[in-house]
């Protein structure tokens, strides 16, 4: 498929706070009509599977506002302007759960909501997690780290009970990685 061509007539800022920044585009689509489309930036976010000496993943349990919901997750972050994204996944893990991990290895970067965003995820798998300080939370985060079997993040996963689709697609491809890795061992 050949990428369309929509010429921008103009671009403006209806929200730009420290927090989310939206972007409207004017934009001329094939038929000759403009419409308004709106783009949410972002620098992206991490999401982490850390696995602990026992084979436990981290999770976080979190108050979301944005569906009024307790959350069961993987521990994740958003970057900062200028920040790497493995810099970024080893400061969150350790901000939200107290946890460090002393091997890392890249999992997946993905596009998080192409549709109204240009937003992407990179997750990443850390090993021989720890615990060793404790947790360092933003004023707006509500955080209780906890930790699962391996394969019980498969059931979680399966059964909706990861509280975002980054986090089940995330679990995913770890729990793909982790197995294919243990597959050549033998």
């Amino acid at each position: 498929m050949q990428k369309p061509r929509w010429p921008l007539h103009a671009s403006s800022y209806v929200l730009d706070s420290p927090y989310m920044r939206i972007r409207r585009d004017d934009l001329e689509l094939p038929s000759g009509s403009v419409i308004p489309y709106y783009v949410r930036e972002s620098y992206g976010f991490v999401m982490i599977v850390a696995i602990t000496p026992a084979r436990e993943v981290v999770l976080v349990r979190q108050y979301r506002y944005g569906n009024d919901s307790i959350a069961l997750e993987l521990p994740a972050g958003s970057l900062e302007r200028g920040e790497e994204p493995l810099a970024c996944a080893r400061r969150e893990l350790a901000e939200e759960t107290g946890y460090t991990a002393s091997r890392w290895e890249p999992l997946v970067s993905i596009a998080a909501e192409p549709v109204r965003s240009n937003s992407v995820m990179h997750a990443f798998l850390a090993f021989d997690a720890r615990r060793t300080s404790e947790q360092h939370l933003d004023p707006t985060e509500i955080i209780e780290p906890l930790t699962v079997p391996i394969a019980e993040l498969r059931r979680l996963a399966r059964d909706g009970e990861l509280g975002s689709l980054a986090c089940v697609a995330a679990a995913y491809a770890a729990l793909d990685r982790l197995e294919r890795f243990t597959s050549t061992e033998g």
